[in-house]
């Protein structure tokens, strides 16, 4: 037992990590029902979409679960940029057979100016809310925390975990550069620290009194030792789960990551979102992305763009601009249903 296996009432110290758009209710609730923490995510939604999934979730499972919402800066729509933006892309989408759109708009709303998401999470009471991107107001912590939830927070350096601990957030995921997806930093105008999981994970522990989450590049539990040994309370394993079959991946990220490190690497690029996330390389990384392209519209404004320019691919059956986000150990991946990947993680715990 850990310190985070005894908060959240979980008999493994493992979290599947969000994942918007590759983790659903099936997949966290086998996830709880094994013994660990599931997840969902919601930020790329609305209150009722919310309100919906934590219901389905309850329909699969009775143990707790995880509800994550991303508290981002607001964008700052500049149509000057992104005019010049959607510029950059007219030759792609013309190559698709495509217009690029008269404009883009802000498809996300964050969790700072979502009163009715505070709402539906105050209501609903799922045993976990945690935080991608930067910190909740005061106000919203204490309203979560009078509604008996546990709160967690992701950081990507000692002064963000510095600033989760003021704030009252109970647990700091210590999210590592090999980390997969969204790097979670609190302003992306300063520079990314990129400090690797294992060094993180230990400064984290030495520096703080709440317990630490590592996430980033594990993927088994030989990975889950390690980082418990340089004192984090559990893990935090996104990628692992991509090829579970509860997972929404496609059929194309999924035949990706079955190609294991053959000719496929993973890369950091804020051309897709508007915000620096890892994934699995294609045009966006190494021709969108690469020097010389004009600024980027803030994020999920840019996000609009990209996934237009992948649906005008997707619509002739190129998978060019698809976005497969996935972290440095996606090699590693096992498919096998999600309960079964707990069980087997918790074994090779065992045997460490």
């Amino acid at each position: 037992m850990t310190a985070l296996t005894s908060l959240l009432g979980i008999r493994h110290p493992i979290i599947q990590a969000p994942m918007a758009g590759v983790s659903t209710p099936r997949l966290a609730a086998a996830v709880s029902e094994a013994g660990a923490l599931g997840s969902i995510a919601v930020g790329a939604g609305n209150a009722e979409q919310a309100r919906a999934a934590i219901a389905e979730v309850r329909k699969l499972t009775g143990k707790p679960f995880n509800v994550n919402v991303f508290t981002h800066r607001p964008a700052q729509a500049d149509p000057a940029r992104e005019a010049a933006w959607l510029d950059y892309l007219r030759p792609r989408f013309a190559a698709q057979g495509a217009q690029a759109p008269a404009s883009l708009r802000e498809i996300y709303t964050s969790f700072l100016g979502d009163p009715a998401m505070l709402e539906v999470l105050v209501s609903e009471r799922p045993a976990v809310v945690s935080f991608h991107f930067g910190l909740p107001t005061a106000q919203q912590v204490e309203a979560l925390h009078g509604a008996g939830i546990v709160l967690m927070a992701s950081a990507t350096s000692l002064e963000e975990a510095r600033r989760i601990e003021a704030a009252g957030i109970d647990v700091v995921v210590a999210q590592g550069y090999e980390a997969g997806g969204h790097r979670g930093v609190f302003d992306t105008e300063r520079p990314d620290p990129a400090i690797g999981t294992l060094a993180l994970v230990r400064l984290l522990a030495a520096r703080l009194r709440i317990p630490v989450v590592a996430a980033g590049g594990i993927m088994d539990g030989q990975g889950i030792d390690a980082v418990l040994r340089l004192g984090a309370s559990g893990a935090q394993l996104g990628t692992a789960f991509i090829l579970c079959p509860e997972s929404s991946a496609t059929p194309h990220h999924r035949g990706l990551m079955r190609q294991g490190g053959e000719g496929l690497d993973t890369a950091i690029t804020a051309a897709i979102s508007g915000r620096p996330a890892r994934g699995l390389v294609n045009p966006f990384f190494d021709a969108v992305g690469a020097a010389g392209h004009p600024p980027i519209p803030d994020y999920p404004i840019a996000y609009d763009a990209a996934k237009a320019l992948h649906a005008a691919a997707a619509a002739r059956g190129v998978q060019d601009y698809s976005v497969n986000w996935a972290g440095q150990g996606f090699a590693l991946a096992r498919e096998m249903p999600a309960g079964e990947l707990v069980r087997t993680l918790a074994g090779e715990m065992q045997a460490r």
